[in-house]
């Protein structure tokens, strides 16, 4: 009787055991995907915007397959998912890893202008809404890395189809940033920290000298240095004023001393 509940007792737990492996086969249907099989399933997901979808597919590949072409273009693609996804900061690093990796790429063009991208749309609200911050600690940092990006682009690859595209964005940046520091500047202006306002709109002039905010940046360096009692260097920035505006009726005009007390 012992041996026929043994062997029952025996019996029943192969057919467990057994069981359970072929419920675990079925319960994972992408335990024999290939890399293929991956990128179609995220590529799917991917072109239909189910962004989360996407990357946990395109999250999935790169873990099992860590190399070959799925691989490289998984890592493009996650990017742009994470970009939409609002995960700026994983798209930015995806990217990152992607240049590194792969410096000799047919899209490299592609990943320089997307990491530009994200980091343009980044700061572009912040920009937009510069003079109601803080303007003292701002630094638009993503805008500046955004500009580099850019930079890097259209002087590694001119012809590409994204360079236009990218000059148009550089422009805006230059002129965002420019503007930025000018108002850095005003700030420092109004407290009185008057050589840091000086400094500032100088800062402006040499590293956006085509900017058309130089010309706000030299009444500030005039004002600045008027009330610090600089009167030679007011007096010989108000003539680089006159002689490149000559037309702007200011520029032949003494800008009010403010009391600084």
């Amino acid at each position: 009787m012992k041996r026929s509940v043994t062997a029952l007792a025996s019996l029943a737990l192969a057919i467990a055991l057994g069981g359970c492996g072929m419920f675990g086969n079925k319960g994972d249907p992408r335990k024999d995907w290939t890399a293929a099989d991956y990128y179609n399933a995220a590529k799917v997901e991917f072109d239909n915007r189910n962004w989360e979808s996407s990357i946990k597919l395109y999250e999935q590949l790169e873990a099992k397959y860590p190399f070959g072409r799925f691989a490289q273009q998984a890592q493009i693609e996650v990017a742009y998912a994470y970009y939409k996804q609002g995960e700026t900061a994983s798209a930015i690093t995806a990217l990152e890893k992607f240049i590194k990796l792969h410096p000799n790429h047919a899209n490299l063009d592609y990943a320089l202008y997307l990491k530009a991208l994200v980091n343009f749309r980044e700061d572009l609200g912040p920009l937009t809404r510069i003079v109601s911050q803080d303007l003292a600690d701002r630094d638009p940092k993503s805008a500046r890395e955004s500009f580099e990006a850019f930079k890097e682009l259209v002087t590694r690859f001119p012809e590409s189809r994204y360079s236009p595209d990218a000059k148009a964005r550089m422009t805006y940046l230059v002129e965002a940033l420019a503007r930025h520091e000018i108002n850095v500047a005003r700030y420092y202006l109004a407290r009185g920290a008057y050589l840091a306002s000086a400094n500032r709109a100088q800062d402006a002039l040499v590293k956006f000298p085509d900017s058309p905010a130089r010309r706000d940046a030299l009444d500030i360096m005039v004002q600045a240095y008027d009330r610090m009692g600089l009167t030679e260097l007011r007096d010989d920035t108000r003539k680089v004023i006159a002689r490149n505006f000559p037309s702007d009726p200011k520029a032949h005009k003494a800008s009010p001393r403010t009391p600084s007390g």
